[in-house]
Formats: C-alpha cells, sequence, structure tokens
C-alpha cells in the first residue's frame, strides 16, 4: 500500500444528528472510574513492556478496506495479536471509498465498533457534543508508551493544539519521531542536473529549471500533480505563505499575529495562485493532472516513464512506481529518481507543520466495559510501543524478518513486501498474505529508525535534506468551536470553500483573469466571509481566555 492522503476536514456534522450514546460509569464527576473496570488489566504494565491481558477478551474494531488489500480472517497479524495480548478483535468492515462517510453513519447511529482508528486529527470534531467519543485526555495517565513518547519527541506543545472548547482532547494521534511532508516533489535528478543545472531549491528555481528541460524535450509538459491540484498546493503553499489544498483545513491561519485570516484571499494566497498560472501560460505544467480525479496517479506515472513529465507530486511509493516504469522505458542504471524537499519561496525555505499521523478514537460506550482499563493498556502498546510498531510493520521477528547488532531489518528469503519493492523473489507478502503494514495500523506512530527501516536510501536522504534545509511552520493557533458553532461554521464555510477551490482552479488554468481577484475576493465575502472569520476569532480568544 502507498502512503495514501486523505483531505483534512474542517468541519463536519455527522449526518442524522449525533446521538448521544449510553451513559458512562462513573465516580460522579463524569470520568469513568477506571480502578474499577480493570478487568483482563496488568497490575505492572509500563511503557515498554510486552501488555497481555490476564484474562482474554473480545475487542471490537472499525476496519477500512482498501480495494486492493481484502483482510481475511486467517492473516498472521490477527492471530500474533491475539497469541501476544489475549485480545481478539471482532472487525466490523467499511469500503476505503466512503470510509468517512460510513464512519459518521455508525457513530451517529450508536452502531460503531468500541475502536475506531484512522482518524486523523480534526475529523473528531463533530463526534465530541454529542457524548459518542470518549475524552482521551482524562486517560492517557493509563497510558504509559504514549506520554513517553510525547515527551521524548518533544510533542507536549502538539497535543495540546488537540483540546476542544471544553479543555480535552477526544482522538489520540499516530506519533511521528520526525516530521517531513509526505508528498512533495518526484524529479528525475539526472535530468535536472544535466538539463538544467542542479536541484531546484525554491519554486522560481524550479521555474528556470523547468523553461530549460522543456526546450530540451519540446513534447514534455515537465510538472504534473495527478491529485486536481491537491496534493501540489498543498506543499507549495506555506512557501508562499498560504494553506491550499489538502491542507487547506478550515482555511483559517495565522496572520503573524495570533489573529487568524482567511488564506484563500490573502496576498500569498493570490501569489501562489499567479506562480503557477504563469507556469501554465508557458506550457510547463501538465493541466490534465490539475483536473484528473485522484487515482489519476498512475497516468502521470506513465508520462513520467515516457519522458513527458519530469517533476510530479509523489510520496515515497510514488518515487519507487516511476522507477518501475522508467526501468521499462529507459532502462535501469539509466536515470535517477529522487523525492527533493518542498521548495521554498517567499515566506522562506519553509514546509509545512510538524504533523501528526493517523490514530483512533473510543467510542463512549467503551466506557461501560469491565475491560476498560485492559482496552487502554492494549492500545497504549498496539499504537505506541516499539516492539509493537515494529511487529505491526514486519510480523515476527526471526520468522518473516531478522534484525542485526546495528538494528537493521532484512526480510526473511522466502517473504516480500511489493508495497516497497522489497525481495520480490519471495513466496509470501507478509501484507497481501499475512496482513503485515496494513494501511490500519501500520501507518500511525514511528520512530525514525523504523520510518526508515522500509523505505530507500533516497528517503533517508529526503528526510535529511528537509530537516537540515527547512523550518516547519508554526501550527495555527487553536481555535476550538462549540456545538452550536460546530453547524454555524459548516454552513458558512462548505459554500465558501466551494468557491475558493473553483475559482483557485479557474485562475491556474487561464479560465479567469487573475485582474478579477478583487471581484472574487468579494465573491467570498458576499457568501459570509467576515461572519465566518469572526467566529473563528471569537473561539480562538475565548480558548485563549480559558486556557
Amino acid at each position: 500500500m502507498r502512503a495514501t492522503r486523505r483531505g483534512l476536514i474542517g468541519f463536519t456534522v455527522a449526518g442524522g444528528g449525533a446521538l448521544a450514546l449510553g451513559a458512562c460509569s462513573d465516580d460522579g464527576d463524569g470520568e469513568v472510574n477506571v480502578d474499577e473496570q480493570a478487568k483482563g488489566a496488568m497490575d505492572d504494565f509500563k511503557a515498554d513492556t510486552q501488555f497481555t491481558a490476564t484474562e482474554p477478551f473480545t475487542l471490537s474494531l472499525l476496519w477500512t478496506e482498501w480495494p486492493d488489500l481484502p483482510i481475511t480472517d486467517s492473516w498472521q497479524f490477527f492471530t500474533e495479536i491475539e497469541k501476544r495480548t489475549n485480545v481478539k478483535f471482532e472487525v466490523t468492515t467499511i469500503p476505503f471509498s466512503d470510509a468517512v462517510e460510513k464512519r459518521s453513519l455508525l457513530i451517529s447511529a450508536g452502531d460503531a465498533p468500541s475502536v475506531i482508528p484512522l482518524v486523523y486529527t480534526g475529523e473528531e470534531n463533530s463526534f465530541v457534543s454529542s457524548g459518542a467519543v470518549l475524552p482521551m485526555s482524562d486517560y492517557v495517565e493509563h497510558m504509559p508508551n504514549f506520554q513517553k513518547y510525547v515527551e521524548e519527541w518533544d510533542l507536549g506543545g502538539m497535543i495540546d493544539n488537540l483540546k476542544q472548547a471544553d479543555g480535552k482532547y477526544y482522538m489520540l494521534p499516530g506519533l511521528q519521531e520526525v516530521s517531513v511532508p509526505v508528498f512533495t516533489l518526484v524529479i528525475r535528478k539526472d535530468v535536472f542536473e544535466t538539463v538544467a543545472g542542479g536541484i531546484p531549491e525554491t519554486w522560481d528555481e524550479l521555474r528556470e529549471a523547468l523553461v530549460k528541460i522543456k526546450a530540451e524535450y519540446p513534447n514534455s509538459k515537465p510538472l504534473a500533480d495527478g491529485f486536481e491540484g491537491q496534493s501540489m498546493l498543498n506543499y507549495a503553499a506555506h512557501a508562499f505563505g498560504a494553506q491550499a489544498g489538502w491542507g487547506f483545513g478550515t482555511g483559517m491561519m495565522d496572520d503573524g499575529s495570533g489573529t487568524l485570516q482567511y488564506t484563500a484571499a490573502s496576498a500569498g494566497y493570490k501569489e501562489m495562485v499567479e506562480y503557477f498560472r504563469g507556469l501554465v501560460a508557458d506550457g510547463l505544467v501538465d493541466t490534465d493532472s490539475f483536473t484528473a480525479a485522484n487515482d489519476g496517479e498512475g497516468t502521470v506515472g506513465e508520462k513520467f516513464a515516457q519522458e513527458l513529465v519530469f517533476a510530479a507530486s509523489g510520496s515515497s511509493g510514488t518515487a519507487i512506481d516511476f522507477a518501475v516504469g522508467l526501468d521499462a522505458t529507459v532502462g535501469a542504471g539509466n536515470y535517477e529518481v529522487l523525492q527533493i524537499a518542498p521548495p521554498g519561496g517567499p515566506a522562506g525555505q519553509i514546509c509545512e507543520p510538524r504533523n501528526f499521523w493517523n490514530g483512533f478514537m473510543l467510542n463512549s460506550e467503551l466506557a461501560d466495559s469491565e475491560y476498560f482499563l485492559a482496552t487502554l493498556q492494549f492500545l497504549d502498546w498496539l499504537y505506541y510501543s516499539p516492539d509493537a510498531r515494529e511487529l505491526v510493520r514486519w510480523g515476527v521477528l526471526d520468522e518473516t524478518y531478522t534484525k542485526d547488532a546495528d538494528g537493521k531489518i532484512t526480510l526473511n528469503p522466502d517473504f516480500r513486501l511489493d508495497a516497497y519493492k522489497l525481495n520480490p523473489e519471495g513466496t509470501t507478502d507478509i501484507q497481501k498474505d499475512l496482513g503485515w503494514s496494513n494501511s490500519v495500523f501500520a501507518d500511525s506512530t514511528e520512530s525514525r529508525a523504523l520510518k526508515e527501516s522500509y523505505n530507500t536510501p533516497t528517503f533517508v536522504e529526503y528526510i535529511d535534506s528537509v530537516l537540515a534545509n527547512r523550518t516547519p511552520r508554526d501550527p495555527n493557533p487553536p481555535a476550538p468551536l462549540e456545538e452550536a458553532e460546530l453547524e454555524q461554521a459548516s454552513l458558512l464555510a462548505t459554500p465558501i470553500k466551494d468557491t475558493v477551490d473553483t475559482n483557485t482552479l479557474k485562475f491556474i488554468l487561464g479560465e479567469r483573469d487573475i485582474a478579477e481577484w478583487d471581484d472574487y475576493v468579494a465573491e467570498l465575502e458576499g457568501q459570509g466571509l467576515q461572519q465566518y472569520v469572526d467566529l473563528i476569532n471569537g473561539a480562538r480568544e475565548r480558548f485563549k481566555e480559558n486556557s
């Protein structure tokens, strides 16, 4: 499975009206009395130790199924975890194609399983006020692995930014020891060096390079996205002092003074749009890749292999796919593919803020379970223990893989990992056949060493280049909304965002003259932009006062 970026949710209200679920067993102040719900829990559970329930229990789990990775009950992933922990999963499956919608319906109807994985920050917002999910901040004291790695990896401030209007947070994210953009530019390094004079460090340098490549390969449109522009605008926007594409979020960002402004009406956003409009006007952009659906990556891959595209949006997995395509056209050894740090721009050599990856929520009905504490311990082990993270990625030590004295991991000869083109001669794919490296759990918490263990040496170079040469933008200050405000914000934000998306693409493709920018901003204002901005800044001020 490739790293898959799902669009960040700004404000959502669960369909059908989020229903409050069963009352928690609590000690009078709304919190679960964990000591009385400790069946199966370990008395001496601590960080970096194996969790094994003192008696077996079953835990219901929501599983998102990718079309190319159908789940099977016989996966070693399930049997091995049950063997080690005494915890058996009872799985409810939803398809990846509409996973967010199906998940919302299940939660709203009170039918969701106990554990709801594959949750990105912000996706919990619409379930908070109904009491449908538990406030995880009330229970992290029972999760020693989580606490340890939040502290060691200096993530405390980011965790604080997860807080809702009541000062609590309702999901636990995947923790990353090092955070670099998953998607950025993947380029033909050899062509950029021989034709364009080197690797671009800024968007202006990229433009100069693309002009030279276009002159050498006149049939090419050397720059492509493949994700309806959402990927490229996401990682480009930060260099222009804006937010866009997948990273648009609520549309609100710090204006530099601690007040939030609407990014799509800002000078930085306009400058970004003008930049890409100039590339399109000069024939440097494969415009089809800005309008194709998200499954258009294959088309861009074919053009990359045919030397019609020389720089495109992608992840480390995309770089591997591009290399496979070039093997068949240019020939192995006759090219170099490189994932580069997102170029800098007018706002500096900056990239997206340091990020979490996907984590989980807990159905509030779990608070009635006599195995509540054991569940917390189990999830703390599964999501945050280094041994569990290695298990979820690689399988069983000395069976599917080995690990030398320096920590280097190698698949055993009989096993392969097709998703990363590892050991292709192996007869058993540890992902498809055994369930390891699955995208529900594997792409969550990672140390740097674990991240590097399955990626290519060029990806390690990419990590180094970002950490050495780019500065993550500071995260936007939190402005959590109360229940009534969430619905109001959603009603305001949705039509405004639709106007932004439509006109951003029109400006870039030349279907609307950039001279009409002020008219476009007036259209946003006519849809209630100022009311929306005031609403979010009001929430920001309230949060500051109460913190």
